[in-house]
């Protein structure tokens, strides 16, 4: 049974449709990674699915409902969104800020609960960061950061998780200690996860079906065997690339690429260069 998908989805800004007529059903606690060039509407997508922003026609169905009609607390128990730049008031603790993962079960004054100081630490647990649970968020590295707000998500102990970049601005050390979490994260507790990525060879390797977006439509949705393929990228980024196989996972990886209309395009610029500097000197 599917739990989420789309259905003739449009999403626009004013009279710009920036999402079209998009339809696509995600797999059940599995990973999936959207894909595809800057303004593609891959963000815009993850905004409207989670009710950030709001679409212009057709629908988003969770559970057999649509999500236009569901109450706010009760959506945000099912599902939770870590933004691109996520930012925190300053001074908070890691401790507070994870707190507000909490928010759809509190009532009455907001106090936190028992049960809501368990969940906290089994959240900062499961990500390493419960060293610093007393130490304030701005103190923290990129890294670590990201790792923090993963623990504030986790704590809305939400089935379906959304990350909308999350390896930005990390370097290569600390976004594989990411997707390796939120791996860990989909294998021991069957969380659903859907998130936008930028690297190819990170989608490849992590994500059990991938959607490449271009224009705002789907190119190609499948497994990673199928969307990484050199007439898929082609398509989609305007590359001509070359494909082959991780020797660590056997998964298909984009070794080096050239773009298809930048090699002319820079060759009629130099050309004329060129020809005025040597007819000058």
């Amino acid at each position: 049974m599917v739990r989420l998908f789309t259905e003739d989805l449009n999403i626009g800004y004013g009279e710009r449709l920036i999402v079209k007529d998009l339809s696509v059903e995600i797999p059940d606690k599995k990973i999936t990674t959207i894909i595809g060039p800057n303004g593609c509407g891959k963000s815009t997508l993850l905004k409207a699915i989670t009710r950030i922003i709001s679409h212009q026609s057709g629908s988003v169905i969770l559970d057999g409902g649509n999500i236009t009609t569901e109450n706010t607390k009760l959506l945000a128990k099912k599902m939770a969104i870590l933004p691109q730049t996520p930012e925190s008031a300053s001074g908070l603790t890691v401790g507070e800020l994870v707190s507000y993962g909490r928010f759809p079960y509190q009532k009455g004054f907001g106090r936190l609960t028992k049960k809501d100081y368990e969940v906290i630490d089994w959240a900062l647990e499961v990500t390493g960061t419960i060293d610093y649970k007393y130490r304030p968020v701005d103190s923290l590295s990129g890294g670590q950061r990201q790792r923090v707000w993963i623990a504030m998500a986790l704590a809305q102990e939400t089935e379906i998780i959304f990350l909308d970049e999350p390896t930005t601005y990390l370097d290569m050390a600390h976004q594989l200690e990411v997707l390796e979490l939120l791996q860990d994260l989909n294998v021991q507790e069957e969380r659903t996860i859907i998130m936008v990525l930028h690297d190819l060879n990170q989608a490849a390797r992590f994500a059990d079906y991938i959607i490449a977006l271009k224009d705002g439509q789907i190119v190609k949705a499948g497994d990673y065997e199928e969307v990484i393929t050199h007439d898929v990228l082609k398509d989609v980024f305007q590359i001509d690339a070359e494909i082959g196989r991780d020797p660590r996972t056997n998964k298909p990886m984009c070794f080096t690429y050239n773009l298809l209309k930048g090699e002319n395009k820079y060759e009629k610029t130099i050309d004329p260069i060129r020809t005025l500097v040597g007819s000058t000197y």
